[in-house]
């Protein structure tokens, strides 16, 4: 298969609605996970813009792990009304309404759900 040289490539992608960019000076990409990060350093970035939508391509040199910063993810606030609002549609004490609060992130529907389903 023969290769295309990049100014035939550019072309291309300019004839699709195509255009990429590097984004200079980037020193480290990280990458949040629910419990680490991914560390890319030395990255090169590019960004590609197509039908209004930007992609992000990253190529690094390293690839390291670390646990997520100030160690647990924060807990919302729970409001005693919504507390209040969820043991009544599920017909569950506040107790457990909070406990449900609590397991959903403070999502009141998703807690309503887990408790009627319980």
């Amino acid at each position: 298969m023969k290769r295309m040289n990049q100014r035939n490539a550019m072309r291309m992608m300019r004839q699709m609605g195509m255009k990429m960019d590097e984004i200079g000076g980037v020193k480290e990409v990280v990458i949040k996970l629910s419990e680490r990060e991914l560390v890319i350093e030395k990255p090169s970035v590019s960004v590609i813009n197509m039908q209004g939508q930007r992609i992000y391509q990253i190529v690094g040199e390293k690839t390291s792990e670390r646990p997520l910063e100030g160690g647990a993810e924060v807990t919302p606030t729970i409001k005693e009304e919504d507390v209040l609002l969820v043991a009544q549609q599920a017909n569950v004490s506040p107790q457990e309404s909070k406990k449900a609060l609590e397991e959903t992130g403070g999502d009141l529907a998703q807690a309503i759900i887990l408790l009627k389903t319980r």
